[in-house]
C-alpha cells in the first residue's frame, strides 16, 4: 500500500527545525489512523507534497524509526510499522510510568476537557463507531498526560499514541476492546472530580494492565 498525503504544506508553521516538523506531521497522521500498519511511505511523493528535500525526509524517517513508528527495509523502502508483542510490552511500560503519575500529581487538571472526550466516546459507542471510540480513547489518555503540564511528557505521549494507533489496527475485529473502556474512562473522571487522585491512579494502573494482557492475548492468538 503506497501512501501520498497530498499537499500538506498549509499545515506548516514557522518551525525552527524542518526535520522535526516532518516527523511531527507523519507521526500525527499515524496517530490519527490515516496511515495504517504496512503503508509504504513514498520518499519522492512525500518530499514533493511537503516541499522538503529528500535528505530532510530521510532524517525524519530515522527519527520515527528510532521511535518504532516506521520500519526501514533495505531495497524496499520505509513502511509504517506493525507492532508485535514486544512492542506492546514496551508501550505499556512507558504508559504505566506516565499516566498514573500524571493523574496522581499533575497540576493541570482539566475536567471540562475530560468530560468532553467522554461525551464523544459515549456517542461513538451508541453508534457502534469503533474508529471513533478508538480516537476518543486516544484523546482521553492524551488529556490525562496533559495534566502533567510538561511539554516534554506530552511529546513522549504523542509518540506512544502513534504506536498505540498501530496496535489498534490489530483489534479492529474486536469492537468490545474499545467499548468497554468508555465507562472506565468516565469512572476515572468521577474519581478525579471527587479529588480521589490516588484511587484514580491505582484504577488506571489496573486498567492498563488489563488492556496490555488483552492485546497480548489477541496478538498471541
Amino acid at each position: 500500500m503506497l501512501v501520498n498525503l497530498g499537499d500538506i504544506t498549509s499545515e506548516r508553521s514557522d518551525h525552527a527545525n524542518t526535520t522535526v516538523w516532518v516527523a511531527d506531521v507523519l507521526r500525527s497522521r499515524i496517530a490519527a489512523g490515516e496511515l495504517p500498519p504496512g503503508a509504504k511511505l513514498s520518499e519522492q511523493q512525500l518530499a514533493a507534497s511537503m516541499q522538503v528535500s529528500r535528505n530532510t525526509l530521510r532524517e525524519a524517517f530515522t527519527m520515527l524509526s528510532l521511535e518504532s513508528v516506521v520500519t526501514r527495509f533495505p531495497h524496499r523502502g520505509v513502511f509504517v510499522a506493525a507492532p508485535d508483542a514486544d512492542s506492546v510490552r514496551e508501550i505499556y511500560r512507558v504508559r504505566r510510568m506516565l499516566e498514573p503519575a500524571a493523574v496522581l500529581w499533575g497540576p493541570a487538571l482539566d475536567l471540562e476537557r475530560l468530560d468532553a472526550v467522554v461525551s464523544v466516546a459515549r456517542a461513538a459507542k451508541a453508534d457502534a463507531d469503533v474508529p471513533a471510540m478508538a480516537a476518543a480513547n486516544q484523546a482521553f489518555h492524551e488529556a490525562l498526560v496533559s495534566m502533567s503540564g510538561s511539554a516534554q511528557l506530552q511529546q513522549m505521549m504523542a509518540r506512544v499514541l502513534a504506536e498505540m494507533r498501530l496496535v489498534f489496527h490489530a483489534m479492529s475485529s474486536q469492537p468490545d476492546f474499545h467499548s468497554r473502556y468508555v465507562e472506565e474512562n468516565a469512572a476515572l473522571v468521577e474519581l478525579l472530580r471527587d479529588g480521589r487522585r490516588a484511587e484514580a491512579s491505582d484504577a488506571l494502573r489496573g486498567y492498563l494492565d488489563a488492556a496490555e494482557a488483552e492485546l497480548l492475548g489477541h496478538l498471541g492468538a
